[in-house]
């Protein structure tokens, strides 16, 4: 069951206080005895209400009163559905999403507390400080009939459909790896582009490597937005392949797989394996931090919700994955009218992302809210550096 605002709680609360009966340990008017609070319940079944959410108060990432960032329409059940995400889940309870892991009960029995199921419950509660909670409640069978199938799947932190272009999108590799990799130096029947299928002749791959590679296409460097120092090497995947023999100076090898044409001089990597979806949550770094878009991918002029885009900060600043950070376009520089001269006007918030993968100098994040246009060149900062 799904009950309205906070506002109704409150009202539920006081009606609680004046017309129930006392129960064990408790004194008239339904308080408990020697001024202890309600206990919090993990049963669905059972909900202790919340209070009337008080005013807004200033972003304090650790002592924050959860109560006035919790939504008016915030759910006291809910049972988790398959499409759902993590991201989904906080926005039908928190107006800032990086409260998150403050409103999570984490459960120290459970490995991963941030890891949610289809079928499991949720229950909106009230912590020992009175703060509200999100704890599990018992899992509800979607489908009760008998029938085979594989052990459910966590539900993604951010749905699949947002970042799966950018398992083809531009990545930054290190200048001295690329130098060193593998290349293809022609093609079967001395075709100028190859494609699904195509015979590779390559330069450089070893005996004791692996079989299967990436093929990318280099594609120039990224650089810091400000100092304009080379971060590293911009790489474009261009498919899958497989060596399949080896001669003295060159192996051959088959394209398995391309998402655009390959190419003479392109460079052979080994495939990554990261699962860019779980094993985060989103949450705001513990200090200040801020960074610059530099590039996103399909190179678009004006950047919105759910595009990816690559920030020339990474671990060398203390970003993670999950971090989430506001986005204000950069101010622009006008003419004074009176005093003469230039001046350059305030940044204007204009959304936030969040970081999914991280890198030593570059990270990359997807565009979560945006309320005008962001362009390359604009900047991002934790919310504590606001």
């Amino acid at each position: 069951m799904r009950i309205g605002g906070w506002r109704l709680l409150g009202l539920g609360l006081a009606l609680l206080a004046s017309g129930c009966a006392h129960g064990p340990g408790q004194q008239a008017g339904g308080a408990q005895a020697n001024g202890a609070t309600a206990g919090a319940t993990h049963d669905p079944g059972r909900t202790t209400p919340l209070p009337a959410k008080p005013a807004p108060v200033e972003k304090n990432l650790t002592t924050a009163n959860l109560a006035g960032h919790m939504r008016d329409d915030a759910p006291l059940r809910y049972v988790v559905k398959r499409g759902d995400t993590l991201w989904d889940i906080a926005g039908k309870y928190l107006d800032d999403p990086w409260y998150w892991p403050q409103l999570w009960d984490a459960n120290p029995d459970i490995v991963n507390p941030h890891r949610i199921y289809p079928g499991e419950v949720l229950v909106l509660t009230r912590g020992m400080n009175g703060q509200p909670r999100l704890a599990r409640g018992k899992t509800v069978h979607l489908e009760p009939q008998v029938r085979e199938e594989p052990l459910p799947q966590a539900i993604a932190v951010i749905p699949y459909s947002a970042i799966r272009d950018f398992l083809q999108s531009p990545r930054l590799v290190d200048g001295k790896t690329l130098e060193n990799a593998p290349y293809v130096v022609s093609f079967d029947d001395q075709h100028v582009v190859a494609g699904n299928g195509a015979t590779v002749y390559v330069r450089g791959a070893d005996h004791n490597g692996p079989d299967h590679y990436e093929l990318v296409h280099p594609a120039g460097p990224y650089r810091d937005a400000e100092t304009h120092k080379v971060l590293g090497r911009k790489v474009v995947p261009v498919g899958r392949l497989t060596i399949q023999s080896f001669g003295p100076k060159i192996a051959t090898a088959r394209i398995d797989k391309t998402y655009r044409e390959a190419r003479r001089g392109d460079r052979l990597l080994p495939v990554p394996h990261e699962n860019l979806l779980r094993d985060f949550y989103p949450h705001a770094p513990g200090k200040a931090l801020s960074a610059h878009i530099i590039s996103v991918y399909g190179g678009v002029g004006e950047i919105g919700q759910y595009d990816v885009v690559t920030l020339d900060r990474g671990h060398n600043i203390g970003l993670r994955r999950g971090d989430v950070l506001d986005i204000y376009k950069s101010g622009r520089t006008v003419s004074d009218p009176v005093a003469g001269g230039q001046v350059t006007l305030p940044e204007v918030k204009a959304g936030y992302l969040m970081v999914f993968k991280v890198d030593d100098k570059v990270s990359f994040a997807l565009v979560m809210h945006a309320t005008r246009a962001i362009h390359v060149d604009d900047v991002v900062h934790s919310p504590a550096a606001t």
